[in-house]
């Protein structure tokens, strides 16, 4: 995801065999585990390559061919992180907000061409994201333990335990790239749809609470 050249060489096979990339799902990536003041410059720059630079990546190579042809789906697999940020996943977050902003953009510049755009927002399903492909900071700042520390991995028992299937993911997916009139934000999971709808009641209530003093900033007339 992180090699340019992979992706384009990648792409290219792939269209070669199938005679064209219909369905781009772009599901690859990782989490990381640290405070904002935690994050190591390095781990940082690959999360974003392989979260967010990698699948601009793919996009860029499979559109032209659906372009040409007027058709065709592109999938990105963001996160309920990508609406709101817990303790530790600033990050993490961070790469799937900027994927999500890029995705409401796509969709707007490729729906008149025939492409759809939709925007997975998974809660928390019961694959290796929490566990092997789960990465963390090497620095341990001690008047974190309280917010980010708690969700480091030695501290996290969510693993093996998440309410979600992966298999009955993969079909919602499969069903809203073939709808006609499918949402570009999929949020899967129960949770999922607990935890934005909450974010989402508390953002209104914040913009309700502010409309005095937003309003008082424009020209009087």
């Amino acid at each position: 995801m992180s090699d340019p050249t992979q992706v384009a060489e990648t792409v290219r096979a792939a269209e070669t065999r199938f005679n064209g990339v219909d369905v781009l799902v772009n599901n690859a990536g990782h989490g990381y585990r640290a405070a904002v003041e935690e994050g190591v410059e390095e781990d940082v720059a690959e999360l974003f390559a392989t979260n967010f630079f990698g699948a601009v990546a793919l996009i860029k190579a499979v559109l032209p061919g659906m372009r040409e042809r007027r058709r065709g789906a592109i999938v990105n697999v963001s996160s309920i992180g990508g609406r709101l940020a817990m303790p530790g996943s600033g990050y993490y977050s961070a790469t799937k907000f900027a994927l999500g902003g890029l995705s409401d953009a796509l969709r707007k510049e490729v729906a008149p061409l025939g492409i759809k755009v939709v925007l997975v927002e998974p809660g928390a399903f019961r694959t290796d994201f929490a566990g092997r492909s789960l990465q963390q900071s090497s620095t341990v700042i001690a008047d974190y333990d309280g917010t980010a520390g708690l969700r480091r991995k030695e501290n996290d028992t969510t693993h093996g335990r998440q309410p979600g299937d992966p298999a009955r993911a993969a079909q919602a997916v499969i069903r809203a790239v073939d709808a006609e009139d499918a949402p570009f934000r999929l949020l899967l999971g129960s949770d999922a749809v607990e935890i934005v709808g909450n974010e989402l009641r508390a953002q209104i209530e914040e913009l309700e609470a502010g409309r005095e003093s937003s309003f008082s900033t424009d020209f009087p007339e």
